[in-house]
């Protein structure tokens, strides 16, 4: 009697389990949002641009988490088998990445490298090369590269769920327009200075610069790896002399603290900028990137 109870419990267990998933599972096909997983925030910044309320996003990388450092997790691998669309930046930013996709079963998954088509900055420093690979991977932290990167992005959503094709493009147009509103206005402020150098923690600004003919100098390499050299540190000590740096700027993720003795030494201030690695103080990215223009701007004049 007490065995035949057992089996009975168990098959109730078993079908109430069931039940459960099968529920979920309608659920979450019924909701018929997308299901995007992305690398890290500023990914997860223009899928949400574009996406909005129409995809459900799972950001791998958590907030306050170097990406460069980062390894997937078993729940961010299940998250990959599970998912529509799969966003990362490239160029070496994300180094899991190759061998994590190669490990998964998921036949559908629409894999977008955003930086496809970018017209690359390489790295220069032989040790660099060796360790993460030719390629300098902060292209978002650009306005022209941001635009590009949200392009591959609308594209895959369209693919992914083309009847809602003109929503996407929607979206895409409206946050394009803002980023060249955001560039012509900074454009227009940045030929007014005759200085064009800035001080930052790690030399991740490669693309900015780019973008408006500026030039950065930087306590750490591309990749935030290891304290400077006492003759690094003289020659951005001497920099900072000559041109008059008023403003070091330093980044969440990078220890201040090299950044503040040098500050010290020449007289200047130390100032928080954004790489939009990591959601920080509330800002979207086009808050973010306004914050670090004008920041960048009224440090130059």
């Amino acid at each position: 009697m007490y065995k035949k109870c057992l089996i009975l419990f168990i098959s109730i267990c078993m079908l109430f389990s069931l039940t459960s998933c099968m529920n979920n599972s309608s659920k979450d096909s019924s909701s018929g949002k997308i299901k995007v997983v992305v690398s890290f925030n500023a990914m997860k910044e223009f899928a949400y641009a574009i996406g909005k309320d129409k995809i459900n996003i799972i950001n791998m990388t958590p907030n306050g988490t170097e990406p460069h450092d980062f390894e997937p997790k078993t729940r961010d691998i299940e998250a990959l088998v599970d998912a529509d669309i799969f966003i990362y930046n490239g160029l070496g930013m994300e180094s899991w990445t190759s061998k994590t996709l190669k490990s998964i079963n998921n036949k559908n998954l629409i894999v977008v490298e955003a930086s496809n088509g970018a017209n690359i900055i390489k790295n220069t420093d032989a040790g660099e090369i060796k360790e993460h690979g030719a390629y300098d991977p902060h292209l978002w932290i650009s306005l022209k590269g941001a635009e590009l990167e949200a392009k591959n992005i609308k594209n895959s959503f369209v693919k992914a769920d083309s009847k809602n094709k003109s929503f996407y493009e929607k979206n895409y147009n409206t946050f394009k327009n803002q980023l060249d509103e955001l560039y012509s206005t900074y454009n227009e402020k940045f030929k007014t200075t005759e200085n064009k150098n800035f001080v930052t923690g790690h030399a991740a600004f490669a693309y900015l610069c780019k973008d408006f003919g500026l030039k950065q100098e930087s306590v750490e390499d591309v990749f935030a790896e290891g304290e400077p050299s006492t003759k690094r540190l003289s020659e951005l000590t001497d920099f900072c002399k000559k041109n008059k740096v008023k403003t070091i700027f330093v980044e969440d993720m990078v220890s201040p603290k090299v950044s503040k003795t040098l500050a010290k030494e020449v007289g200047a201030k130390v100032e928080k900028i954004y790489t939009v690695e990591s959601k920080e103080d509330g800002k979207n990215y086009i808050e973010a990137m306004k914050s670090n223009l004008e920041m960048i701007y009224n440090s130059l004049k």
